[in-house]
């Protein structure tokens, strides 16, 4: 059997173990020469190999430069945001197949979340449809950790590990005073609030802050919420609050779209941004009390320092899983984790099928969230508390600061 090379791509939001995965891919790639004679990167996902635009890793990132990528947050192909059409029909996939042949592409791997998965399985379908024998899996990304059919996510370790300190950062820097106040922190979420959840892990002690989680699984409601912002100075005159983007009234209107409008992406979900913010201004003219907002943005998913070394070791891991399954005929597949325990916490990857991933969204389970939505129980803190675990000894450059991999 002739030689074919490998192909990987990023896609969506960047996180801070996505170059992890792409380690691992690259890494187990190269250990297998006998059957993989290149490994490509696209630069800028589907839409920049459409433009022609691929590297070769080996000139890339040669020798031990490729592991630089294990500490290096963002995503170093670069990403996009391209939606394949949905009918298999239209001309971008034999365009798409015949730039495959011609770089003698056998396997093709995309890095991303849920609308990154839908390239993987409309590719696959098309290759299944033309009889074509190239390997398409799909390894999973996203601090939302919103994917079906796997335990959790990589990038959401980490992004739970620097929400639950920031959290706790700032609940000790708004302690300083004894005057009522209240913090609203707004997390990434925009119907999953698994990110958000993980706020209840900056907790000492029971009845510490954030004495207030919102999640967008439970309606939210002004009124209550007052009531309960109220109550809470009776625990701490300094009251955290920590909500989700993507919080909405029972209506399904987003709280952030009371004060503003928003726009949409190229897969038509709404930007969110600003229920932080809304909040902030409720409580201040409402209550009469001092308030401010925290929005953690971009900084949430993109912090090598609060990197997880439990997520960064299983982002190598699943990297490393796919390319052995690809090299036994697996395609159209997602790899997945798989808990085996909590105590202690076990875990191997598995296969789920693509097209059962795809477009749909995982919450968090309802019996996880307490209080009439306001709150989050022990089930929860059991779930994630083994992912946020171990420190990564991010390697620093001669000016101080931390040493990453960077694309010419």
């Amino acid at each position: 059997m002739s030689k074919k090379n490998l192909i990987v791509g990023q896609s969506g939001g960047p996180t801070a173990v996505i170059n992890s995965s792409l380690y691992g891919v690259v890494s187990e790639a190269l250990a297998h020469p006998e059957e993989i004679e290149h490994v490509y990167g696209m630069v800028n996902g589907i839409e920049g190999f459409l433009n022609g635009t691929t590297l070769e890793f080996t000139e890339a990132l040669p020798g031990e430069k490729l592991e630089m990528l294990k500490n290096t947050p963002g995503a170093y192909l670069g990403s996009c945001r391209y939606k394949l059409p949905e009918s298999l029909d239209d001309e971008v996939y034999p365009k798409l197949f015949a730039k495959f042949e011609e770089m003698n592409i056998g396997y093709f791997f995309y890095i991303g979340g849920n609308d990154s998965m839908d390239t993987v399985s409309k590719l696959s379908r098309y290759a299944q449809k033309v009889g074509s024998d190239i390997i398409v899996l799909g390894e999973p990304k996203t601090v939302d950790n919103d994917l079906v059919l796997t335990d959790h996510t990589p990038g959401f370790g980490s992004a739970a590990r620097y929400v639950a300190t920031t959290v706790r950062e700032i609940t000790i820097d708004a302690n300083v005073y004894e005057k009522k106040s209240v913090t609203i922190i707004e997390i990434m979420g925009r119907h999953a609030g698994w990110l958000t959840a993980a706020s209840v892990l900056a907790r000492k002690y029971v009845g510490d802050n954030p004495l207030l989680i919102y999640l967008p699984e439970v309606a939210f409601d002004e009124n209550e919420f007052l009531a309960k912002v109220e109550a809470a100075f009776e625990k701490n005159c300094n009251v955290i609050v920590c909500v989700s983007e993507g919080i909405h009234d029972k209506e399904g209107t987003f709280i952030c779209e009371y004060d503003s409008s928003v726009g949409v992406d190229n897969f038509g979900h709404k930007m969110l941004a600003g229920c932080g913010k809304y909040l902030e201004n409720l409580v201040r003219n409402k209550l009469g009390v001092k308030a401010r907002s925290v929005e953690l943005n971009v900084s949430q998913r993109c912090s090598s320092t609060m990197m997880s070394a439990a997520d960064q070791q299983e982002a190598v891991m699943a990297g490393k899983f796919g390319v052995q399954a690809a090299l036994k005929g697996e395609t159209g597949k997602m790899i997945s984790f798989v808990r085996e325990s909590n105590a202690p916490y076990k875990l191997v990857c598995g296969l789920e099928d693509v097209n059962e991933i795809c477009n749909k969204e995982k919450g968090v389970p309802l019996e996880w969230i307490t209080e009439g939505g306001s709150d989050i129980g022990p089930e929860f803190i059991e779930y994630a508390a083994p992912l946020v675990q171990g420190t990564v000894d991010v390697p620093m450059g001669e000016d101080g600061l931390p040493a990453f991999a960077y694309r010419k």
